[in-house]
């Protein structure tokens, strides 16, 4: 059974013990120990999004209709991967009747909120709370008009979404909407894949002209510590009375020997490189440009509409390069996507090692 310990409860580990949280209130728990109940849950309603393995109860009727933040926070877990949480209607324990409002999988221990739209007056919403692939984790939840840390919006490092880079140096841009213009500054978040919690590595201002206007373009430089997989955010800070924090961009970089290892099943093509085409949205326009890092010469410029399912439209041959006498070439691709401001992604690639000549 799980115990919380806010206050001397009963435990919450069945359904029929869920405890009933109030506005505002933080209460503290952990998922060690619990169990679930099978008849009481439906995986097919969550599809791949959560696994079950020792979830436990909460409940939460709102006074008034509006928005709310689930504020999730102060996790110490035995793993890296967090907790996982639903939030549903229905009666408790008739998987039939329950209609699912958000599913989350958290990945990592960072302090996160999920936001929660138009929750309706006299409503009892159901929480449940489940350790992400049987991670056992200490945490704190709270339901708020007000969110805490950073938002929940969390994308594994799948294959397609990897930026591999040869340089421990990397350059992120993102734009500031109007709608955000108001947020004091951007913090430049970092985590290596196996790291519990993101870092702030920047803090950045937002800058104004002499009109007062906000600035809605910026670019700041990081150097990665070391080989690995790196997952850089750029989420907003958020003013007093402002609107929640907003997460402006996501990236993932493979730098050493993760960014040269083949996928499972592959066998590393000698003759070519492969550009990250596949991260860019459907039907983006991209302008590719590879130059030659030492002199800054143009060896390709390439203007395209991503098709993330063509694998070979992001394919370049490079044995010219190769017996031109270069080991690497620096990527710009710029991002027109069908809908937002345009974006720039600046990469330094290792070219493969020529194969044998026979």
């Amino acid at each position: 059974m799980c115990a919380s310990t806010a206050r001397a409860q009963v435990a919450n580990d069945n359904i029929e013990n869920r405890r009933v949280l109030r506005l505002e209130e933080t209460i503290t728990s952990s998922t060690t120990g619990c169990t679930v109940q099978r008849s009481c849950v439906d995986e097919r309603l969550t599809g791949k999004c959560i696994e079950y393995h020792n979830d436990q109860w909460f409940e939460f009727t709102p006074k008034a209709s509006g928005r709310y933040f689930v504020n999730i926070g102060g996790q110490k877990c035995r793993d890296v991967r967090g907790v996982q949480l639903v939030v549903l209607t229905g009666q408790p324990c008739q998987p039939a009747t329950y209609r699912i409002l958000s599913c989350t999988s958290l990945g990592t221990q960072d302090d996160v909120f999920v936001t929660l739209d138009s929750l309706r007056a006299g409503q009892p919403y159901l929480l449940d709370v489940d350790g992400y692939l049987k991670d056992f984790c200490q945490f704190t939840l709270q339901v708020s008009r007000t969110a805490a840390g950073m938002p929940v919006s969390y994308f594994p490092p799948s294959p397609t979404r990897l930026l591999p880079t040869a340089s421990r140096v990397v350059e992120l841009s993102w734009t500031l909407p109007d709608s955000l213009a108001n947020a004091p500054d951007c913090r430049v978040m970092r985590r290596e894949i196996h790291q519990y919690r993101s870092t702030e590595v920047r803090r950045v201002p937002v800058r104004r002209d002499t009109y007062g206007r906000p600035e809605t373009s910026y670019s700041v430089i990081d150097t990665l510590p070391g080989p690995g997989i790196y997952d850089y955010q750029v989420v907003t800070s958020r003013a007093d009375n402002g609107p929640a924090a907003a997460r402006l961009r996501q990236w993932w970089y493979a730098y050493g020997t993760a960014a040269a290892m083949p996928l499972p099943g592959t066998v590393p093509n000698r003759n070519a490189v492969t550009l990250p085409l596949r991260k860019y949205p459907a039907k983006a326009r991209l302008s590719v440009v590879i130059t030659d890092p030492a002199s800054g010469r143009v060896l390709l410029a390439r203007q395209l509409i991503n098709q993330p399912a063509d694998p070979r439209q992001g394919e370049l041959p490079v044995r010219k390069w190769q017996e031109a006498g270069l080991e690497k070439i620096a990527v710009e691709i710029t991002c027109h996507p069908p809908r937002g401001d345009f974006f720039v992604d600046r990469l330094l690639l290792n070219l493969p090692a020529p194969a044998a000549r026979p």
